[in-house]
């Protein structure tokens, strides 16, 4: 049962939920979507040996009464006990020592869930892209063939080598392996020394993870806990829980001589689907199709060529920097003359972008701009939403309107076992609508077509090149910002004849 997890590096289109988010981004293809996020995980590391050294492993070695431990107590859901490996992770235990003490972690959540693999947090940005050391930056904490990613392991992300740890870290679950499991690791040029292999059969984890991270401490009580964030429900595109899961505390003490339980099997048995049903997303009101009132700010859109204008309702309530940086940009005249620059049938158009290409485009900030998500807007057909680079904090002028599909009972259930969760309101509106629903919760949506859906819908015909840039060019004329004056609502393709 090997199971490959993309990195920050890598993204497979066949995995639908994995540490760095993956998806169909708004270009088309499938791409990693986490920018400079930290991660925890590598689908080939490098720096394993051509043999492990069959040395003693020391997770499960008990700590000395006295000895410094970590512990964690996680909002609604119980306090977390670490024993700490100096003599193998020196710089590792010292940074996250020093750390839990000046109250870094406090209040910071886990942002990043995986069933089956791990549970990663510590960063104050709170999406996996932040985080420093208590040298101010990153450090190198190396590896030890003593210490392995065993269930309860506690360890380093990295973006790339352990020369880049920060503060982020995660804690493993993982899953038994079998001497099948192996075989196919070997086959992936993966090497494993016979004591390790012994404890992954034995009690489980991420066996692939050995050799390019720095574990520094193993889980001595509260893995219970542990699993049971495991189970919360998350967003299938970004793996982040829909409900915040928060570390209250972060404290560091000494080991008193309690017991230790370092097995799962040492707990009482929980139910996994309860704590998937509590933390899962509310059945909001999905917004997109609210009517604008009139005279409320709309923008509307003219194509050259084509006869109807493209009729925007926006959302300030949802995505107030969102609609705040395409007004302006539309009142400035940013958007006259420029093009779609990609176009992609059942999917999206985009434009926005000066350079034409997609490689340009800026906001009214001095930067880009985190518009943020919010889920009472989603990617339903005739949806507005920015295009990014990795996060919606790398907003800018370019912007999608989406086009996508309508989804079949089957299709929408493929989704969901592959880890995507539907509320019983997004289903209605993707089964009746259609869209583009693995955006959702990567980009920021700010805006619905109201009218002149037909022309989007036109233009996603257009004849393009190789790199979805239509054979000619599709031209916004104008871009104006008016008031709603009461006329026609037409929301469905269906509408227009």
């Amino acid at each position: 049962m090997f199971r490959k997890i993309i990195s920050g590096l890598v993204c497979l289109a066949a995995v639908a939920s994995a540490l760095a988010s993956c998806g169909k981004d708004a270009s088309g293809t499938y791409t990693d979507n986490t920018g400079s996020s930290t991660t925890a995980a590598t689908t080939a590391p490098t720096t394993q040996p051509a043999t492990a050294e069959n040395v003693d492993i020391a997770n499960f070695t008990a700590p000395q009464k006295g000895d410094t431990i970590v512990e964690m107590k996680i909002k609604d859901y119980g306090t977390v006990k670490f024993r700490l490996f100096p003599e193998y992770a020196d710089k590792g235990v010292e940074n996250f020592v020093e750390l839990a003490k000046s109250g870094y972690y406090n209040g910071l959540k886990f942002h990043r869930v995986i069933n089956d693999f791990m549970i990663q947090g510590g960063d104050p940005n709170g999406i996996g892209t932040g985080g420093e050391s208590i040298w101010g930056g990153k450090f190198d904490g190396g590896t030890d063939p003593h210490l392995i990613h065993v269930a309860g392991a506690l360890a380093y992300a990295n973006s790339g080598s352990t020369a880049t740890n920060g503060s982020q870290f995660y804690v493993v679950t993982g899953t038994k392996y079998t001497d099948e499991d192996f075989e196919s690791l070997a086959q992936k040029n993966y090497t494993f020394s016979d004591n390790a292999k012994k404890i992954y059969k034995e009690v489980g984890g991420a066996p692939w993870l050995d050799g390019s991270y720095t574990v520094f401490g193993q889980v001595i009580d509260g893995l219970d806990v542990i699993f049971k964030v495991q189970n919360v429900s998350v967003d299938a595109q970004s793996a982040m829980p829909y409900k915040d899961v928060i570390m209250e505390s972060v404290t560091v003490g000494e080991y008193d001589g309690s017991d230790i339980r370092w097995y799962i099997e040492d707990y009482d048995d929980f139910d996994p689907e309860e704590i998937k049903n509590s933390t899962g997303r509310e059945n909001l009101t999905v917004a997109n199709f609210t009517s604008p009132k009139e005279g409320e700010k709309i923008v509307s859109m003219k194509i050259k060529g084509y006869d109807n204008e493209i009729k925007i309702k926006l959302f300030p309530e949802y995505a107030e920097q969102g609609v705040e940086n395409f007004v302006t940009l539309a009142e400035r005249g940013y958007y006259d003359g420029l093009t779609f620059h990609r176009v992609i049938k059942d999917f999206m158009i985009q434009g926005g972008d000066p350079n034409g290409d997609g490689t340009g485009g800026e906001s009214i900030y001095e930067k880009g701009f985190d518009g943020g998500t919010d889920p009472h807007l989603i990617h339903a057909a005739g949806a507005v939403a920015y295009a990014n680079s990795g996060t919606t904090a790398s907003n800018g002028s370019q912007f999608y309107i989406v086009t996508g599909t309508v989804l079949s009972d089957d299709e929408l259930n493929d989704y969901k076992s592959k880890g995507y969760d539907f509320t019983d309101n997004e289903t209605e509106i993707y089964s009746t609508y259609g869209g583009t629903p693995w955006l959702d919760g990567g980009y920021t949506v700010f805006g619905q077509v109201f009218d002149g859906l037909d022309v989007v819908f036109k233009i996603q015909e257009t004849e393009t090149a190789s790199n979805n840039k239509p054979a000619e060019d599709v031209i916004i004329e104008k871009i104006t910002v008016t008031d709603y004056d009461g006329g026609d609502v037409r929301w469905s393709i269906n509408d227009y004849k």
